[in-house]
Protein backbone atom coordinates (compact mmCIF):
# COMPACT_ATOMS: atom_id res chain seq x y z
CA UNK A 1 0.00 0.00 0.00
CA UNK A 2 1.43 3.52 -1.09
CA UNK A 3 1.59 6.52 1.30
CA UNK A 4 0.26 9.49 0.17
CA UNK A 5 3.41 11.56 -0.08
CA UNK A 6 1.44 14.71 1.14
CA UNK A 7 -0.24 12.86 4.28
CA UNK A 8 1.50 12.79 7.41
CA UNK A 9 1.29 9.31 9.89
CA UNK A 10 -2.16 8.73 10.51
CA UNK A 11 -2.84 10.64 7.89
CA UNK A 12 -5.34 9.68 4.84
CA UNK A 13 -6.10 11.01 1.24
CA UNK A 14 -9.69 12.41 1.94
CA UNK A 15 -11.99 14.78 0.88
CA UNK A 16 -9.96 17.17 3.42
CA UNK A 17 -6.64 16.47 3.58
CA UNK A 18 -5.77 15.54 7.14
CA UNK A 19 -2.61 14.84 9.38
CA UNK A 20 -1.28 12.97 11.72
CA UNK A 21 -1.15 -2.57 11.47
CA UNK A 22 -2.12 -5.28 12.27
CA UNK A 23 -2.29 -8.33 10.38
CA UNK A 24 -5.33 -10.67 11.40
CA UNK A 25 -5.11 -10.87 15.29
CA UNK A 26 -5.50 -14.46 16.35
CA UNK A 27 -6.54 -13.23 19.88
CA UNK A 28 -7.40 -15.97 22.60
CA UNK A 29 -11.28 -15.62 23.07
CA UNK A 30 -12.82 -14.82 26.28
CA UNK A 31 -14.58 -17.50 28.28
CA UNK A 32 -17.74 -16.09 27.62
CA UNK A 33 -20.52 -18.21 26.25
CA UNK A 34 -20.93 -17.15 22.58
CA UNK A 35 -23.83 -19.19 21.46
CA UNK A 36 -24.05 -18.46 17.68
CA UNK A 37 -27.63 -17.03 16.38
CA UNK A 38 -29.40 -18.52 13.27
CA UNK A 39 -28.47 -17.07 9.82
CA UNK A 40 -30.19 -13.42 9.56
CA UNK A 41 -31.20 -13.09 13.50
CA UNK A 42 -29.17 -10.13 14.32
CA UNK A 43 -31.94 -7.96 11.69
CA UNK A 44 -34.52 -8.22 14.56
CA UNK A 45 -32.44 -6.22 16.61
CA UNK A 46 -31.74 -3.68 14.66
CA UNK A 47 -34.45 -0.92 15.34
CA UNK A 48 -34.33 -1.95 18.88
CA UNK A 49 -30.73 -0.54 19.75
CA UNK A 50 -30.53 3.17 20.94
CA UNK A 51 -26.65 4.92 21.48
CA UNK A 52 -27.39 6.89 24.35
CA UNK A 53 -26.64 10.08 23.68
CA UNK A 54 -26.63 9.67 19.92
CA UNK A 55 -27.97 13.02 18.32
CA UNK A 56 -28.30 10.70 15.10
CA UNK A 57 -27.85 7.07 14.43
CA UNK A 58 -28.90 4.48 11.78
CA UNK A 59 -28.62 0.77 12.28
CA UNK A 60 -27.28 -1.21 9.22
CA UNK A 61 -27.83 -5.10 9.22
CA UNK A 62 -24.66 -6.74 7.73
CA UNK A 63 -24.07 -9.84 6.78
CA UNK A 64 -20.23 -9.01 6.91
CA UNK A 65 -19.10 -6.22 9.53
CA UNK A 66 -15.23 -6.68 8.47
CA UNK A 67 -13.83 -5.00 5.15
CA UNK A 68 -14.22 -8.38 3.68
CA UNK A 69 -17.77 -6.69 2.98
CA UNK A 70 -18.18 -3.39 4.22
CA UNK A 71 -15.74 -1.76 1.57
CA UNK A 72 -18.42 -2.77 -1.16
CA UNK A 73 -21.72 -1.44 1.26
CA UNK A 74 -20.14 1.69 2.01
CA UNK A 75 -19.96 0.87 5.52
CA UNK A 76 -16.18 1.57 5.86
CA UNK A 77 -14.20 3.98 4.30
CA UNK A 78 -10.40 2.51 2.68
CA UNK A 79 -8.94 6.37 2.52
CA UNK A 80 -9.39 6.50 6.60
CA UNK A 81 -7.26 3.54 6.88
CA UNK A 82 -5.14 4.26 3.86
CA UNK A 83 -1.17 3.98 4.53
CA UNK A 84 -1.62 2.35 7.94
CA UNK A 85 -1.08 -1.34 7.80
CA UNK A 86 1.30 -3.64 4.86
CA UNK A 87 -0.50 -4.38 1.53
CA UNK A 88 -0.77 -7.96 2.25
CA UNK A 89 -2.49 -8.04 5.46
CA UNK A 90 -4.91 -10.50 5.79
CA UNK A 91 -8.75 -9.50 5.81
CA UNK A 92 -10.80 -11.98 8.15
CA UNK A 93 -14.43 -12.83 6.84
CA UNK A 94 -17.52 -14.26 7.92
CA UNK A 95 -18.69 -12.07 10.62
CA UNK A 96 -22.10 -10.93 10.50
CA UNK A 97 -23.77 -8.41 12.57
CA UNK A 98 -25.18 -4.96 12.92
CA UNK A 99 -23.39 -2.19 12.12
CA UNK A 100 -24.34 1.37 13.85
CA UNK A 101 -22.98 4.58 12.89
CA UNK A 102 -23.74 7.87 14.25
CA UNK A 103 -22.91 11.24 15.86
CA UNK A 104 -23.00 13.06 19.01
CA UNK A 105 -23.93 16.18 19.44
CA UNK A 106 -21.05 18.97 18.24
CA UNK A 107 -20.69 22.00 16.93
CA UNK A 108 -18.03 21.53 14.41
CA UNK A 109 -18.49 19.90 10.96
CA UNK A 110 -14.74 18.62 9.31
CA UNK A 111 -16.27 14.95 8.92
CA UNK A 112 -18.10 14.49 6.23
CA UNK A 113 -19.20 11.17 6.02
CA UNK A 114 -22.15 10.10 4.84
CA UNK A 115 -22.74 13.13 3.70
CA UNK A 116 -23.65 14.66 7.38
CA UNK A 117 -21.16 17.30 7.84
CA UNK A 118 -20.92 16.68 11.22
CA UNK A 119 -18.19 15.83 13.64
CA UNK A 120 -17.89 13.45 16.88
CA UNK A 121 -19.38 10.41 14.19
CA UNK A 122 -18.71 7.02 15.93
CA UNK A 123 -19.45 3.33 14.25
CA UNK A 124 -20.16 0.63 16.69
CA UNK A 125 -20.44 -3.10 15.24
CA UNK A 126 -21.52 -5.80 16.91
CA UNK A 127 -21.28 -9.20 15.68
CA UNK A 128 -24.15 -12.57 15.95
CA UNK A 129 -21.14 -14.07 17.77
CA UNK A 130 -20.27 -12.64 20.72
CA UNK A 131 -17.51 -13.52 23.01
CA UNK A 132 -18.43 -11.24 26.03
CA UNK A 133 -16.15 -8.16 25.11
CA UNK A 134 -15.84 -4.96 23.90
CA UNK A 135 -12.77 -3.61 22.53
CA UNK A 136 -12.89 0.47 22.09
CA UNK A 137 -10.28 2.06 19.75
CA UNK A 138 -8.59 5.51 19.75
CA UNK A 139 -8.25 6.77 16.04
CA UNK A 140 -4.64 7.66 14.92
CA UNK A 141 -3.79 11.07 14.17
CA UNK A 142 -6.44 13.48 13.05
CA UNK A 143 -8.46 10.27 10.91
CA UNK A 144 -12.21 9.67 11.51
CA UNK A 145 -14.28 6.93 12.99
CA UNK A 146 -13.12 3.92 10.25
CA UNK A 147 -9.23 4.51 10.59
CA UNK A 148 -8.63 1.35 12.88
CA UNK A 149 -10.73 -0.85 10.61
CA UNK A 150 -7.91 -2.85 8.97
CA UNK A 151 -5.61 -2.50 11.76
CA UNK A 152 -7.95 -3.59 15.00
CA UNK A 153 -11.18 -4.09 13.86
CA UNK A 154 -11.07 -7.19 11.17
CA UNK A 155 -9.65 -9.07 13.46
CA UNK A 156 -11.20 -8.34 17.04
CA UNK A 157 -14.60 -8.52 14.94
CA UNK A 158 -13.77 -12.13 13.80
CA UNK A 159 -12.62 -13.44 17.39
CA UNK A 160 -15.99 -12.43 18.42
CA UNK A 161 -15.31 -8.93 19.80
CA UNK A 162 -17.77 -6.13 19.67
CA UNK A 163 -16.32 -2.62 18.68
CA UNK A 164 -16.62 0.64 18.59
CA UNK A 165 -14.82 3.98 17.46
CA UNK A 166 -15.26 7.61 16.85
CA UNK A 167 -13.68 10.50 15.06
CA UNK A 168 -12.76 12.19 18.61
CA UNK A 169 -14.32 14.93 17.61
CA UNK A 170 -12.28 16.91 14.88
CA UNK A 171 -10.38 15.87 11.79
CA UNK A 172 -8.10 17.21 9.39
CA UNK A 173 -5.41 19.49 9.72
CA UNK A 174 -7.28 22.13 10.49
CA UNK A 175 -8.50 20.36 13.14
CA UNK A 176 -6.87 22.84 15.67
CA UNK A 177 -9.56 25.65 14.57
CA UNK A 178 -12.10 23.72 17.03
CA UNK A 179 -12.31 24.77 20.50
CA UNK A 180 -12.25 28.40 22.23
CA UNK A 181 -9.08 27.80 23.47
CA UNK A 182 -5.53 26.54 22.78
CA UNK A 183 -5.64 22.89 23.68
CA UNK A 184 -9.09 22.57 23.27
CA UNK A 185 -9.23 20.42 20.13
CA UNK A 186 -7.54 17.74 21.84
CA UNK A 187 -8.44 17.62 24.75
CA UNK A 188 -12.01 17.11 23.59
CA UNK A 189 -10.22 13.72 21.73
CA UNK A 190 -10.32 12.52 25.52
CA UNK A 191 -13.92 13.37 25.99
CA UNK A 192 -15.25 11.62 23.05
CA UNK A 193 -13.79 8.45 23.69
CA UNK A 194 -14.95 8.24 27.49
CA UNK A 195 -18.27 9.42 25.86
CA UNK A 196 -18.21 6.67 23.24
CA UNK A 197 -17.29 4.09 25.70
CA UNK A 198 -20.18 4.70 27.91
CA UNK A 199 -22.53 4.66 25.35
CA UNK A 200 -21.05 1.64 23.57
CA UNK A 201 -21.36 -0.52 26.74
CA UNK A 202 -24.81 0.28 26.92
CA UNK A 203 -25.31 -0.49 23.56
CA UNK A 204 -23.68 -3.72 23.87
CA UNK A 205 -25.82 -4.32 26.99
CA UNK A 206 -29.27 -3.25 24.72
CA UNK A 207 -27.87 -5.69 22.51
CA UNK A 208 -26.68 -9.11 23.86
CA UNK A 209 -29.10 -8.67 27.31
CA UNK A 210 -26.07 -8.53 29.54
CA UNK A 211 -22.87 -5.55 29.62
CA UNK A 212 -19.64 -6.35 28.57
CA UNK A 213 -18.00 -8.96 30.48
CA UNK A 214 -14.49 -6.66 29.59
CA UNK A 215 -13.91 -3.87 27.49
CA UNK A 216 -10.31 -3.11 26.26
CA UNK A 217 -9.23 0.22 24.95
CA UNK A 218 -6.08 -0.06 22.31
CA UNK A 219 -4.85 2.53 19.61
CA UNK A 220 -1.67 3.62 17.65
CA UNK A 221 -0.30 6.72 17.74
CA UNK A 222 -2.76 9.72 18.63
CA UNK A 223 -4.66 6.59 19.70
CA UNK A 224 -2.05 5.12 22.20
CA UNK A 225 -2.04 8.57 23.41
CA UNK A 226 -5.53 8.20 23.96
CA UNK A 227 -5.06 4.54 25.58
CA UNK A 228 -2.88 5.92 28.39
CA UNK A 229 -5.00 9.40 29.00
CA UNK A 230 -8.43 7.10 29.38
CA UNK A 231 -6.26 4.65 31.92
CA UNK A 232 -4.97 7.51 33.86
CA UNK A 233 -8.30 8.68 33.80
CA UNK A 234 -11.30 6.33 33.84
CA UNK A 235 -9.89 3.42 34.90
CA UNK A 236 -13.30 2.33 36.02
CA UNK A 237 -14.43 1.78 32.41
CA UNK A 238 -11.70 -0.72 31.29
CA UNK A 239 -10.10 -3.57 32.35
CA UNK A 240 -6.91 -2.97 30.20
CA UNK A 241 -5.45 -1.73 26.90
CA UNK A 242 -2.54 -1.88 24.54
CA UNK A 243 -1.16 1.24 23.74
CA UNK A 244 0.95 1.25 20.17
CA UNK A 245 3.20 3.95 19.96
CA UNK A 246 1.43 6.66 21.81
CA UNK A 247 1.88 10.22 21.52
CA UNK A 248 3.46 12.06 24.73
CA UNK A 249 2.55 15.32 25.91
CA UNK A 250 3.68 16.94 29.16
CA UNK A 251 4.21 20.30 30.15
CA UNK A 252 7.93 20.19 30.80
CA UNK A 253 8.41 17.53 27.85
CA UNK A 254 9.77 15.92 26.21
CA UNK A 255 6.88 15.93 23.21
CA UNK A 256 6.95 16.60 19.43
CA UNK A 257 7.08 20.22 20.04
CA UNK A 258 10.84 19.74 20.57
CA UNK A 259 12.14 17.16 18.73
CA UNK A 260 10.65 18.02 15.41
CA UNK A 261 12.00 21.62 15.25
CA UNK A 262 15.18 20.06 15.52
CA UNK A 263 14.47 17.79 12.52
CA UNK A 264 13.41 20.47 10.35
CA UNK A 265 16.14 22.41 10.99
CA UNK A 266 19.14 20.02 10.62
CA UNK A 267 18.08 17.59 8.40
CA UNK A 268 18.68 20.22 5.20
CA UNK A 269 22.16 20.53 6.28
CA UNK A 270 22.48 17.06 6.79
CA UNK A 271 20.77 16.29 2.99
CA UNK A 272 23.04 18.66 2.02
CA UNK A 273 26.70 16.99 2.04
CA UNK A 274 29.62 19.03 2.82
CA UNK A 275 31.22 20.11 6.25
CA UNK A 276 28.00 20.55 8.24
CA UNK A 277 26.59 17.23 7.33
CA UNK A 278 28.29 15.30 10.02
CA UNK A 279 27.53 18.36 12.80
CA UNK A 280 23.88 18.40 11.66
CA UNK A 281 24.19 13.81 11.90
CA UNK A 282 24.90 14.62 15.44
CA UNK A 283 22.72 17.05 16.29
CA UNK A 284 19.56 14.52 14.76
CA UNK A 285 20.64 11.96 16.68
CA UNK A 286 21.04 14.03 19.84
CA UNK A 287 17.60 15.07 19.32
CA UNK A 288 15.88 11.42 19.50
CA UNK A 289 16.50 10.50 16.00
CA UNK A 290 18.29 6.73 16.40
CA UNK A 291 21.53 6.23 14.60
CA UNK A 292 20.20 3.73 11.40
CA UNK A 293 17.37 5.21 11.07
CA UNK A 294 19.21 7.77 8.13
CA UNK A 295 17.46 6.11 5.53
CA UNK A 296 13.69 6.76 6.76
CA UNK A 297 14.63 10.87 7.31
CA UNK A 298 14.05 11.69 3.35
CA UNK A 299 10.99 10.42 3.23
CA UNK A 300 9.69 11.83 6.67
CA UNK A 301 11.13 15.37 5.94
CA UNK A 302 8.89 15.39 2.77
CA UNK A 303 5.79 13.86 4.33
CA UNK A 304 5.49 14.17 8.15
CA UNK A 305 7.63 16.39 9.68
CA UNK A 306 6.77 19.66 8.53
CA UNK A 307 3.03 19.35 8.66
CA UNK A 308 2.74 17.49 12.01
CA UNK A 309 4.90 20.43 13.60
CA UNK A 310 2.56 22.80 12.48
CA UNK A 311 -0.42 21.70 13.60
CA UNK A 312 0.03 20.58 16.83
CA UNK A 313 2.25 23.94 17.13
CA UNK A 314 -1.13 25.74 15.74
CA UNK A 315 -3.27 23.87 18.26
CA UNK A 316 -1.22 24.74 21.38
CA UNK A 317 1.09 27.69 20.68
CA UNK A 318 -0.89 29.40 17.77
CA UNK A 319 0.43 32.68 18.89
CA UNK A 320 3.95 31.76 17.73
CA UNK A 321 3.18 31.86 13.77
CA UNK A 322 -0.74 32.03 13.04
CA UNK A 323 -0.18 32.35 9.31
CA UNK A 324 0.59 29.33 8.99
CA UNK A 325 -1.68 26.76 6.69
CA UNK A 326 -1.38 22.87 5.72
CA UNK A 327 0.42 23.51 2.50
CA UNK A 328 2.63 26.03 2.61
CA UNK A 329 6.12 25.78 2.17
CA UNK A 330 8.79 24.47 4.52
CA UNK A 331 10.98 28.01 4.94
CA UNK A 332 14.79 28.05 5.52
CA UNK A 333 16.38 28.40 9.20
CA UNK A 334 16.66 31.74 10.31
CA UNK A 335 13.27 33.25 9.25
CA UNK A 336 11.40 34.21 11.83
CA UNK A 337 8.33 32.89 12.08
CA UNK A 338 9.61 28.96 11.11
CA UNK A 339 8.97 25.82 12.46
CA UNK A 340 12.99 25.00 12.01
CA UNK A 341 13.43 27.69 14.76
CA UNK A 342 10.51 26.92 17.31
CA UNK A 343 12.13 27.08 21.11
CA UNK A 344 9.13 25.51 23.21
CA UNK A 345 11.41 25.94 26.23
CA UNK A 346 11.63 30.17 25.08
CA UNK A 347 7.47 30.02 24.49
CA UNK A 348 4.97 31.65 27.47
CA UNK A 349 3.90 30.05 29.91
CA UNK A 350 0.71 29.91 28.73
CA UNK A 351 1.64 27.27 26.21
CA UNK A 352 2.83 25.11 28.95
CA UNK A 353 -0.59 25.41 30.32
CA UNK A 354 -2.55 24.34 26.95
CA UNK A 355 0.12 21.27 26.88
CA UNK A 356 -1.18 20.72 30.75
CA UNK A 357 -4.92 20.63 29.83
CA UNK A 358 -3.80 17.49 27.29
CA UNK A 359 -1.05 15.98 29.60
CA UNK A 360 -0.26 12.59 30.77
CA UNK A 361 1.31 11.52 34.49
CA UNK A 362 2.02 7.98 34.11
CA UNK A 363 -0.73 7.29 36.99
CA UNK A 364 -2.33 4.47 34.89
CA UNK A 365 -5.02 2.28 36.59
CA UNK A 366 -5.54 -1.07 35.23
CA UNK A 367 -3.48 -3.21 33.48
CA UNK A 368 -1.44 -1.61 30.02
CA UNK A 369 1.05 -3.17 27.41
CA UNK A 370 2.76 -0.68 25.66
CA UNK A 371 4.84 -1.14 22.29
CA UNK A 372 7.02 0.68 20.42
CA UNK A 373 9.67 0.52 17.13
CA UNK A 374 12.93 1.90 17.66
CA UNK A 375 13.15 2.96 14.26
CA UNK A 376 9.86 5.39 15.10
CA UNK A 377 11.61 9.09 13.54
CA UNK A 378 8.32 10.34 13.75
CA UNK A 379 7.48 9.86 17.57
CA UNK A 380 11.36 8.84 18.03
CA UNK A 381 11.36 5.67 21.17
CA UNK A 382 13.51 7.57 23.34
CA UNK A 383 11.76 10.84 23.72
CA UNK A 384 8.05 9.10 23.79
CA UNK A 385 7.62 5.46 25.03
CA UNK A 386 10.72 5.23 26.97
CA UNK A 387 10.09 8.61 28.82
CA UNK A 388 6.35 6.96 29.52
CA UNK A 389 7.59 3.84 30.89
CA UNK A 390 9.69 5.51 33.50
CA UNK A 391 6.79 8.02 34.62
CA UNK A 392 4.43 5.10 35.04
CA UNK A 393 7.59 3.53 37.35
CA UNK A 394 8.12 6.44 38.85
CA UNK A 395 4.09 6.86 40.11
CA UNK A 396 4.38 3.19 41.76
CA UNK A 397 2.59 2.00 39.23
CA UNK A 398 5.26 -0.42 37.22
CA UNK A 399 3.55 -3.52 38.26
CA UNK A 400 0.51 -2.76 36.06
CA UNK A 401 2.46 -1.75 32.87
CA UNK A 402 4.83 -3.95 30.65
CA UNK A 403 6.50 -2.36 27.46
CA UNK A 404 8.20 -3.66 24.56
CA UNK A 405 10.53 -2.01 22.70
CA UNK A 406 10.32 -3.43 18.79
CA UNK A 407 13.77 -3.46 17.11
CA UNK A 408 13.36 -2.80 13.52
CA UNK A 409 10.08 -0.85 13.75
CA UNK A 410 8.77 2.40 12.74
CA UNK A 411 5.74 4.37 13.12
CA UNK A 412 3.69 2.82 9.97
CA UNK A 413 3.78 -0.73 8.96
CA UNK A 414 3.20 0.62 5.12
CA UNK A 415 6.67 1.60 5.50
CA UNK A 416 7.49 -2.02 5.68
CA UNK A 417 6.79 -2.04 2.19
CA UNK A 418 9.03 0.62 1.10
CA UNK A 419 11.97 -0.96 2.84
CA UNK A 420 11.04 -4.72 3.03
CA UNK A 421 15.02 -5.36 4.06
CA UNK A 422 15.44 -2.71 6.75
CA UNK A 423 12.08 -3.00 8.71
CA UNK A 424 10.08 -5.11 10.76
CA UNK A 425 6.43 -5.10 10.63
CA UNK A 426 4.92 -4.12 14.47
CA UNK A 427 1.66 -6.02 13.60
CA UNK A 428 3.14 -9.49 14.91
CA UNK A 429 4.10 -7.50 18.22
CA UNK A 430 0.59 -6.07 18.30
CA UNK A 431 -1.31 -9.61 18.25
CA UNK A 432 1.33 -11.02 20.64
CA UNK A 433 0.28 -8.21 23.19
CA UNK A 434 -2.81 -8.18 22.92
CA UNK A 435 -3.17 -11.91 23.44
CA UNK A 436 -1.23 -11.27 26.47
CA UNK A 437 -3.25 -8.94 27.95
CA UNK A 438 -6.22 -11.21 27.53
CA UNK A 439 -4.27 -13.73 29.10
CA UNK A 440 -3.09 -11.82 31.92
CA UNK A 441 -6.91 -10.11 32.62
CA UNK A 442 -8.37 -13.76 32.55
CA UNK A 443 -6.00 -16.06 34.11
CA UNK A 444 -3.51 -13.87 35.92
CA UNK A 445 -0.34 -14.99 33.94
CA UNK A 446 1.49 -11.78 33.48
CA UNK A 447 3.39 -10.68 30.29
CA UNK A 448 6.79 -11.40 30.17
CA UNK A 449 8.85 -8.59 31.49
CA UNK A 450 9.46 -5.51 29.83
CA UNK A 451 12.58 -5.81 26.94
CA UNK A 452 14.10 -5.02 24.09
CA UNK A 453 11.75 -7.28 21.43
CA UNK A 454 14.87 -8.43 19.32
CA UNK A 455 15.06 -9.50 15.73
CA UNK A 456 14.91 -13.71 15.64
CA UNK A 457 18.99 -14.49 15.94
CA UNK A 458 20.35 -15.14 12.49
CA UNK A 459 16.75 -13.54 10.51
CA UNK A 460 16.45 -10.99 8.81
CA UNK A 461 13.07 -8.29 9.25
CA UNK A 462 11.20 -10.09 7.04
CA UNK A 463 12.17 -13.17 8.14
CA UNK A 464 9.91 -12.19 11.58
CA UNK A 465 7.30 -10.78 9.55
CA UNK A 466 4.72 -12.81 10.99
CA UNK A 467 5.88 -13.67 13.86
CA UNK A 468 7.07 -11.91 17.12
CA UNK A 469 7.72 -13.35 20.88
CA UNK A 470 7.67 -10.66 23.84
CA UNK A 471 9.68 -13.44 26.00
CA UNK A 472 12.83 -13.49 24.38
CA UNK A 473 12.90 -16.80 22.75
Amino acid sequence: MRLSPRFPSGSRPHRVPTALAVAALVLTPLPASAAAERPGAHCAHRTQLRVPGAEHQQASCLGELTTAGTVGTGHTDPADWAGLTAKDLTVPSGVPGIQIDGYFPDTSTTNTNHGWGHDSQFVIRLPDRWNGGLVVAGTPGNREQYANDRAIADAVLSRGYAYAATDKGNTGVAFHRDGKTPGDAVAEWNHRLTQLTRAARATVAQRYHRPPSRTLVTGMSNGGYLVRWQLENHPELYDGGVDWEGTLWRPDGPTLLDFLPQALRHYPVYAAGGAGARQAQEALHAAGFPAGSEFLWPYHHQVYWDLTQRVYREELDPGFDGATEAGTPYCTTGTPACDADYDYTARPEEVMRAVAKIALTGRIGKPLITLHGTLDVLLPISQDSDVYARMVRDTGRGGLHRYYRVEGGTHTDALVDLFPDRLRPLAPCYRTAFTALERWLGTGVRPPASRTVALPAGADTTASADDCSLDGR
